[in-house]
């Protein structure tokens, strides 16, 4: 069985939705990991009376799902249309080859 990763960074006000979604298509197995980055957006940029203050790490929340090849278009899809918001910031989505999974409760019995 041939599997790939996705990985997608959204914003995290649509973390649940996303979650849902994702469950929603079938797909169960997922890490959800809430991280700080930036891409093209380059930060925030913020004017009050004491100066200007710049956040250039901005929260979002990373879901990773293993699925099979056949289940890749699927979960994009799904993936995407729940985070798209139409503004810069809505995140990134990536596909990556998985090379090899093993069940590690399983791991010591498969070896015997």
């Amino acid at each position: 069985m041939r599997v790939k990763m996705i990985v997608a960074i959204v914003r995290p006000e649509k973390a649940q939705d996303v979650k849902d979604a994702i469950h929603e298509a079938g797909f169960n197995g997922m890490t959800v990991t809430h991280v700080t980055g930036r891409g093209r957006q380059a930060g925030l940029k913020f004017v009050n009376r004491a100066g200007e203050f710049v956040v250039d790490e901005i929260e979002k929340t990373k879901f990773e799902i293993v699925v099979e090849d056949k289940d890749v278009d699927t979960v994009v899809d799904c993936v995407c249309r729940t985070a798209s918001t139409g503004r810069p910031g809505d995140g990134r989505l990536f596909v990556l080859p998985v090379e090899r999974t093993c069940r590690i409760s399983d791991y010591l019995t498969d070896q015997a």
